[in-house]
């Protein structure tokens, strides 16, 4: 084994604990970072090009009709193959965060549609179920079996909130165990069955899983219903006959005691399994190879790199397997460091230089390594750890679409995540889709006031009828803060006077002048 440190000339804050690692044609791509994308890579996923100990990040990008993918952290994965005389596979996965600390329970299906020297474009579909679909969660495995020329997905483990229920004010977001059944996943008829068998006793999470032809080896994990890590080992059988499947478990000696390990193939029938925890303040620095024949398992330990004197005194690590039998690993940088969440990553080569020149092995293992929350449990458990599948050897690739962090617009002051006025509430870290035209960022709209400013449509109060109307007619806007301004600054409408005919003069009327004697006459008259 050989251990060889790699700087990161990318900012590597965004890989993170959870993260996880997909190989497609010996390439590396990354794979749920921290926060939510930017707009310099929406997508969430990156090509890792390592060129002379040196990590570069590439943005990768999806095609028209694929879905939207969350960075889910923790999540299962594994590879599906559609026919096992080709070389074309797609990835399966399964659960995980999201940002904001919701647990996925969807499942998506990415594969490779090109990938030229300047682009390398993705196709993911999201994959609907039937029947027992297992909750959001994660900390668990996914793997695939084949029996009798048919295939299946099998999902198993995890962890999950606390159902509503059951919470309390102090303990809402507590995790808890999932139950200790087995998912059988039949994806050409998008069905699910879940089994529980009587020799998984325990919910575990975090644990290694190892698939080859019609079993699956699970190994290790941790147990918050009784806070261990199972020394047991689980021998799945998974019989497809033309009726109902036969799931069957068998307790084997031999287990390890660890959670949060990653597995490594080396060869057809070799894996190595490396790193994990002996309990929440103990790593475990011991290597071991595992070796599957003729339906049997051995497990034997093996001689352990060089382990660097940061490695062995750190309190966690992290990482993941790059496949051919090679492992990035991470630990937290020092406390000095200019950028707080900057970490230092080493390759560990598990096999000899002629030996990683060998065609790509066709045998399927899924890890999860991990262990806990920052919330859930101590400092030291907070390296829920990595979950990867690429390789280290060098990438063809131009290096002028390197990503580098440092370079992109700081959108938490300008851009889509601006505080856009005394009660915004748009946070990149926390900010979810409202209006049905969000895709990673929030919607915004131009305020015409003064020189002009950007306001969140969902800060406004705006519906998404208004929106589209806005967005479509060519008139002006004026945010709440200005909307009043506006109106008192406006040019008072021209009020327009009615004409009135004017009004004829009264005729004065004509009086007739008595006598004297006519007037005596009247007034005698009168009195008469």
């Amino acid at each position: 084994m050989s251990l060889q440190m790699v700087s990161t000339v990318s900012n590597s804050s965004l890989l993170q604990p959870g993260f996880s690692l997909l190989n497609f044609d010996g390439h590396v791509f990354f794979f749920g970072q921290k926060g939510w994308p930017k707009r310099s890579c929406p997508t969430g996923v990156f090509l890792l090009d390592i060129k002379q100990n040196e990590l570069k990040m590439k943005p990768a990008a999806f095609s028209k009709d694929s879905c939207y993918l969350p960075p889910l952290r923790y999540p299962a994965l594994c590879t599906l193959r559609s026919d096992a005389r080709t070389d074309e596979y797609q990835y399966i996965i399964h659960g995980g965060k999201t940002p904001n600390n919701e647990l996925s329970d969807k499942i998506y299906f990415m594969s490779l549609v090109s990938k030229t020297s300047k682009k390398i474009t993705f196709q993911c579909i999201e994959k609907d179920l039937g029947g027992d679909v297992p909750e959001g969660r994660y900390g668990h495995t996914i793997n695939v079996v084949h029996s009798r020329g048919k295939s299946m997905s099998v999902l198993f483990g995890g962890r999950t909130y606390t159902p509503l229920a059951q919470r309390t004010t102090e303990k809402w977001n507590s995790v808890v165990d999932c139950l200790p059944s087995v998912f059988l996943i039949d994806f050409e008829f998008g069905c699910c069955t879940s089994y529980i068998l009587p020799e998984l006793q325990d919910g575990l999470s975090f644990h290694v899983s190892i698939a080859r032809d019609d079993t699956i080896y699970i190994l290790g994990g941790h147990s918050l219903q009784n806070n261990t890590r199972s020394p047991n080992l689980y021998k799945l059988k998974i019989d497809l006959p033309l009726g109902s499947p036969a799931v069957t478990c068998t307790i084997l000696p031999g287990g390890i005691a660890v959670s949060s390990a990653i597995v490594t193939q080396i060869s057809d029938t070799e894996f190595v399994l490396v790193g994990g925890y002996h309990s929440d303040n103990q790593k475990r620095l011991a290597c071991n190879t595992i070796v599957l024949e003729d339906s049997k398992i051995e497990i034997v330990e093996s001689v352990s790199p060089e382990w660097t004197p940061d490695i062995k005194h750190c309190r966690m690590w992290f990482g993941c397997d790059m496949g051919k039998g090679s492992v990035l690993l991470g630990i937290p940088g020092a406390n000095k460091q200019i950028i707080p969440d900057a970490n230092y990553f080493y390759i560990l080569r598990c096999k000899g230089a002629e030996e990683d020149k060998e065609e790509e092995l066709i045998t399927q293992n899924c890890s999860q390594t991990s262990s806990e929350d920052p919330g859930d449990s101590a400092p030291f458990e907070d390296s829920e750890e990595f979950c990867f599948s690429a390789e280290a050897n060098s990438f063809d690739v131009d290096d002028a679409d390197t990503y580098n962090e440092d370079d992109e617009e700081d959108e938490s002051e300008t851009g889509y995540w601006i505080t856009c006025c005394a009660s915004c509430n748009i946070d990149i870290n926390t900010w979810v889709p409202f209006y049905s035209t969000e895709l990673n960022k929030p919607a915004m709209i131009l305020c015409s006031s003064g020189a002009g400013h950007w306001v969140h449509a969902q800060c406004m109060d705006l519906s998404e009828t208004i929106l589209l109307r806005l967005s479509e007619a060519n008139v002006k806007y004026f945010c709440n803060k200005h909307i009043d301004l506006n109106k008192g600054l406006q040019t008072p409408q021209k009020v327009v006077h009615l004409k009135k005919p004017p009004m004829k003069p009264l005729r004065k009327k004509k009086t007739m002048k008595l006598s004297t004697s006519a007037k005596k006459s009247f007034l005698r008259r009168l009195f008469d």
